[in-house]
């Protein structure tokens, strides 16, 4: 198979790692993923990662329950690095080598975040899973993804969804009516205000020119069809 994009960014959300609960951590759903991303590094792309941690706790609705906003978001970080270990564990039972770094310092755990470290684990091949969000409340982890992968210099930023195969004019669980849209610009899914991600990420994915896969993660070789430039979800790209 013939790669498109050498180095991309996977944003995996918290409820992709709780299996069909979407909540707490399902192994059996953590190695699809872990196998998915050992194709893609046999292939030669250079992989790093962006984890969410919605399966374990949410800061919107901790905060809803009158919690302090950035407390809240501080935990859900906490929360995007367990769910960082566990993936590096179960990959790296795959045989993939893997490093997770923090946003936030837990030096007993994971690496902190310097960019140059890991764009130099990138090229000797390793997996690096980026933990911790941007290290700053009231930014989402779509929001990481998208600035990770400007920083580390990836040619694509690849959002998995669970079982949505791309992005739709409304709520395909919702609306009979709803429509998948095959390509888009950035700047048409912001006017529309499309469910792709928030709107400072999307920005700065339409500012960097970054192009975005937005595909369903639990399809057959949906990773695979995504780097290879194969039809697969939806492409959001600079007009």
């Amino acid at each position: 198979m013939v790669v498109k994009y050498k180095r991309v960014l996977l944003k995996l959300s918290g409820e992709s790692l709780g299996g069909d609960s979407g909540s707490g951590i399902d192994f059996p759903a953590l190695t699809k993923i872990a196998k998915q991303v050992k194709r893609i590094r046999k292939l030669g792309v250079s992989v790093g990662i962006v984890v969410g941690g919605g399966n374990i706790w949410r800061g919107a609705k901790a905060e809803t329950n009158g919690m302090d906003r950035a407390t809240a978001d501080y935990a859900g970080m906490l929360a995007t690095v367990i769910n960082a270990l566990a993936l590096q564990d179960v990959l790296e039972k795959e045989g993939v080598n893997t490093r997770t770094q923090s946003a936030i310092v837990i030096a007993q755990v994971a690496e902190p975040y310097i960019r140059r470290r890991a764009i130099r684990h990138m090229e000797k091949g390793r997996v690096v899973i980026f933990a911790a969000g941007t290290g700053n409340p009231y930014m989402t982890t779509d929001t990481a993804a998208a600035l990770r992968a400007i920083e580390i210099g990836a040619d694509v930023l690849l959002m998995s969804k669970n079982n949505v195969d791309g992005v739709y004019t409304a709520d395909p669980r919702k609306d009979p009516r709803a429509r998948k849209i095959d390509k888009i610009t950035h700047l048409k899914a912001l006017n529309r205000r499309l469910e792709v991600m928030d709107a400072t990420a999307l920005t700065l994915c339409m500012e960097n020119r970054l192009p975005i896969i937005v595909f369903d993660l639990m399809a057959p070789q949906g990773i695979e069809k995504a780097v290879s430039g194969k039809p697969v979800g939806t492409l959001i790209y600079s007009g």
